[in-house]
């Protein structure tokens, strides 16, 4: 995949998001009114506090791990020749609903300040009881926004976990499957599933993720997710060229008689490689990711989840990625394998759920502090911190009930989030037309 140069589209962007801006859905109506018990200007957290990333708090070192080459190639050999996210596309045999035929229970999760400006919803017989995590997209994947000659968007669920917005980030584990979805046209989105694996037993079987996706970014030919399954577990590696075919349709994971099962989905994605984290479990875990854009190199930054009745405060890291082709998609490294934070944060936002980082800002998605309630979007800097109204109040939990990852289509200016099963987006320009500044400052 050839990555094209960043601004030669933009002009196609700008016109393209003044066809989104005029052609916004009328989604607020489906917001209920919001209690003036939530989430006011007294409840502010402030400016960002510059940690250093090199000691203390503000150092968390990733040492990247791979998967013997011959592992994958064994596997490759057994399971047949590995496809691209193109061959999946192609195959997306599910249709997700345009918003007006959502169930009302699930557009109230959506934004009531800035309203979403499209979404969709997951029907409820392929995710009844799984759990709703990350999402990324094919704006991540390349600065032209499409994968070959697909506009895609990745969505990550778990297995069991409850889901309710007040449970932490981990609160159950449960296999990881990701929804690959067509968004070439933006009227009828159509996807298909894929298990999330890791090779054992020297390439000759795998077994599922175990882990909720609360983090999920798809940078060039690469997918690297959040997780949470041992110790010092920090993210896992996909490659996107590298998709095994199941061949077997069962509720087993791995080889079984006759072929291989992915827990009844049609693909699975085995892990090439992971970052771990220093120390135990005292280590911070990174719990939402996505990418920046705006940095020369590009680069990944990261948020840990701290509780809303937490002691201490809530640090954010940022990774450079690496320039060298041969490690396209991939953190960059020190000669001792390991990927150290270029910039690191603590911030008193708590029960982060979703972070983006853009230009001179960050972006925190604070989860709801009530069952069926709304969670705030906070942008903050090392000058202050502001979040949108929606009543005369001041209150300021405006944003998704379900609080959910956060990632910025830099080609259309589209913010893409999931709450519940509705997915959706919203020009990050009102976003901050709502905290009162633009985008282009």
């Amino acid at each position: 995949m050839k990555h094209r140069g960043r601004h030669r589209r933009r002009r196609r962007g700008r016109v393209l998001r003044g066809t989104l801006a005029g052609t916004a859905l009328a989604l607020t109506a489906a917001a209920t009114l919001i209690s003036a018990s939530q989430a006011t200007v007294a409840d502010a957290p402030g400016a960002l506090k510059p940690l250093s990333a090199s000691t203390g708090a503000g150092r968390l070192p990733l040492t990247e791990q791979r998967v013997p080459g011959r592992w994958l190639d064994r596997l490759a050999s057994e399971m047949g020749r590995p496809v691209g996210a193109g061959t999946v596309l192609d195959g997306a045999d599910r249709t997700l609903r345009n918003a007006n035929g959502c169930p009302s229970a699930e557009k109230h999760s959506l934004p009531v300040e800035p309203a979403a400006t499209r979404a969709y919803c997951f029907g409820g017989a392929d995710t009844r009881g799984w759990r709703p995590g990350a999402v990324t997209t094919s704006g991540d994947a390349d600065d032209d926004g499409r994968w070959g000659r697909h506009r895609v968007i990745l969505s990550g669920w778990t297995r069991g976990g409850g889901g309710g917005s007040l449970d932490g980030p981990d609160p159950e584990r449960g296999l990881a499957k990701v929804a690959f979805v067509d968004a070439n046209d933006p009227g009828r989105l159509r996807y298909t599933w894929a298990l999330l694996a890791v090779p054992v037993d020297g390439g000759r079987d795998y077994r599922g993720l175990v882990s909720p996706l609360s983090g999920m970014v798809w940078y060039q030919d690469k997918l690297l997710v959040t997780t949470r399954e041992g110790d010092r577990d920090a993210l896992y590696v996909y490659d996107m060229d590298r998709i095994q075919r199941a061949t077997v349709d069962s509720d087993a994971v791995g080889r079984v008689r006759g072929g291989w099962s992915a827990y009844g989905n049609r693909y699975v994605l085995p892990a090439i490689a992971s970052y771990a984290l220093p120390g135990g479990r005292d280590a911070p875990h990174p719990a939402a990711v996505s990418l920046d854009r705006s940095t020369s190199p590009d680069s990944l930054v990261a948020s840990e989840w701290v509780p809303a009745d937490g002691d201490r405060r809530t640090r954010l890291w940022r990774y450079a990625l690496s320039r060298e082709p041969a490690r396209s998609g991939l953190l960059a490294t020190a000669s001792s394998g390991r990927a150290e934070p270029v910039e690191a944060y603590e911030t008193k936002t708590a029960d982060v759920r979703g972070v983006l980082s853009y230009r001179s800002g960050w972006y925190l998605d604070r989860a709801a502090g009530t069952s069926g309630g709304h969670g705030t979007l906070w942008r903050q800097d090392t000058k202050g911190a502001r979040a949108t109204e929606c009543a005369t109040d001041e209150t300021r939990h405006c944003w998704s009930g379900r609080a959910g990852s956060l990632s910025y289509w830099e080609e259309t200016g589209e913010l893409w989030s999931q709450s519940g099963r509705m997915l959706f987006a919203l020009p990050l320009a009102s976003v901050d037309k709502a905290l009162g500044r633009s985008a282009e400052q």
